[in-house]
């Protein structure tokens, strides 16, 4: 269901990288400028498919999303997973239509911010442009840092660093880092890391069994941060 958007506030997150330390966007000051819609996405649906017409970007205010591609064999690859405060769309700036899926993962709620109108609203609004400029950094940083881990971690290492990174990103939203909920299922991970089904069941069932984790569905608790962190080569110190 789309409706017009009520005047709000952008609550930014815990400022622990670019896009949390950004200042705060005033709704009702983009609205001045441009059309700004609010978006309620069920979990299961497309918030945007690949090969429909690029005309938005969009904010994560709620929820939590999965971006995927189709291989040239038609199966679905997980590119990554996005929650408040991901800007959306930024892939296909630039092309006609959008490059990847984005479904929800849980029942969401989206800011649609119509383009190129935006780009006209970042003139007036110095937030606008600071955050889309940064989700772009990130895009890049982020799909970086996976490509490099996929490349030169085992299994079980790229299992630790995806509960590590997301823990961090709960984090800065506020959210416990020690104890949290998997939205995604561990299909959905293994295409994320290029591993199969049951290769990551059993890196979480391993990581169990050396007390590092505890995990019953998808409740995940990290009981020793310090031995992942060890295990995937970073520094054990813990924020």
């Amino acid at each position: 269901m789309d409706t017009a958007f009520a005047p709000s506030m952008i609550e930014a997150p815990h400022p622990r990288n670019d896009l949390a330390a950004l200042p705060e966007l005033d709704i009702e000051q983009l609205q001045r400028h441009m059309l700004v819609t609010q978006r309620k996405v069920r979990a299961g649906q497309y918030l945007y498919r690949n090969g429909q017409p690029f005309h938005a970007l969009y904010l994560v205010h709620a929820g939590f999303l999965k971006t995927c591609e189709l291989t040239v064999d038609g199966r679905e690859q997980v590119t990554g997973f996005r929650m408040r405060g991901d800007l959306l769309g930024v892939e296909s700036i630039g092309l006609a239509v959008h490059t990847c899926d984005a479904v929800a993962l849980d029942d969401s709620v989206i800011w649609e911010l119509a383009y190129p109108p935006v780009l006209n609203a970042c003139l007036h609004v110095p937030e606008l442009q600071a955050r889309l400029a940064a989700a772009l950094a990130e895009e890049i940083r982020r799909d970086r840092a996976w490509m490099l881990s996929i490349a030169t971690l085992p299994a079980e290492q790229r299992v630790a660093s995806f509960l590590l990174d997301l823990a961090a990103r709960l984090a800065r939203l506020g959210f416990s880092a020690r104890h949290f909920i998997l939205r995604m299922g561990r299909a959905d991970i293994a295409s994320f890391l290029a591993l199969k089904h049951e290769t990551v069941s059993r890196a979480l069932s391993h990581l169990e069994r050396l007390g590092h984790i505890s995990v019953q569905r998808r409740e995940v608790k990290l009981l020793d941060v310090a031995a992942l962190r060890s295990l995937v080569g970073l520094p054990c110190t813990v924020q």
